[in-house]
């Protein structure tokens, strides 16, 4: 039965391996809630940042600002890349690196330099893997995205940006869905779009500022744009626990399957050996 026994040897390491997958399975549909929880709660403040500033600007039409300029010909574009640090979460990071390169190849096509931005250990690898010029990264971000970690990065590309070295900026993250699907995403973070300067009104708006209407400008713009970053890593991370349920749901599936398959096998090999048995057995007798 050494057969027998090795078959045995597997099914028991199989269940252990489901062990360990329904148990991440647990963990994912736990943290998914959280997240999604605080994606939602991300919303509300970015929307009312965009309608300030929206406001603002058309209040004061002659309002220029370094971050809204728009550059006639681009030279050098920045793309900020959200992905998870850690993999097991199905094709997430795969479907985010597809857009991502895709965009790198659009822009190096056009004879457009790229520097690269990465939130996550997944894109910070591609991005080396594949000798991108990376000017600035953030990593370990954990299951709360929290902005002192986020704020470094996205510094580095906002000065780049007012100092005139980047014409554009780019942010590539999954958005999600619902819990079965998630999709890469692709913005342009700066120059803002001249849709999101736009909110419908009834009557003019106007303020009272201090110290003066471009300070107040300078620091809603920036507001803005990290909120927008927060929500995307919010929705990133919202995307990877729904997508690590699944693919460890599909995972638990697939364990209980061939363990089936092997037990069937195990039942098949040890009838075998014991219908041989009693053959033997019968023949002997026979025999004498």
């Amino acid at each position: 039965m050494a057969v027998g026994k090795e078959i045995l040897t597997k099914i028991r390491s199989v269940q252990n391996t489901q062990k360990i997958t329904r148990a991440m399975q647990m963990v994912a549909t736990s943290k998914m809630r959280k997240t999604q929880e605080r994606m939602r709660a991300a919303r509300p403040y970015a929307e009312k940042v965009r309608t300030v500033m929206a406001h603002l600007a058309q209040a004061n039409a002659d309002l220029e600002h370094p971050l809204l300029a728009r550059r006639d010909v681009i030279k050098r574009a920045g793309i900020i890349v959200v992905t998870s640090d850690k993999g097991l979460c199905g094709g997430l990071n795969a479907n985010i690196l597809k857009r991502f390169f895709s965009k790198v190849k659009e822009l190096q096509d056009a004879d457009v330099k790229v520097d690269v931005c990465c939130l996550g250990q997944k894109g910070l690898s591609a991005a080396q893997r594949t000798r991108l010029n990376v000017t600035a990264s953030a990593v370990h971000l954990g299951d709360v995205p929290k902005m002192d970690k986020l704020i470094g990065p996205l510094t580095v590309m906002l000065k780049q940006y007012a100092d005139g070295e980047l014409d554009a900026v780019y942010i590539v993250y999954s958005r999600f869905i619902n819990t079965m699907k998630q999709e890469p995403a692709l913005e342009q973070l700066l120059p803002l779009s001249p849709d999101n300067m736009v909110v419908e009104h009834t009557h003019s708006w106007d303020y009272l500022y201090e110290p003066n209407a471009l300070d107040v400008m300078e620091f809603l713009v920036k507001r803005y744009i990290e909120s927008v970053v927060y929500q995307s890593v919010a929705e990133n991370m919202a995307s990877e626990q729904a997508a690590r349920m699944v693919a460890m749901k599909s995972a638990t599936d697939n364990a209980g399957n061939a363990i089936k398959q092997l037990r069937l096998v195990y039942n098949k090999s040890r009838q075998a050996a014991i219908t041989k048995e009693l053959s033997e057995i019968v023949s002997g007798a026979a025999a004498v």
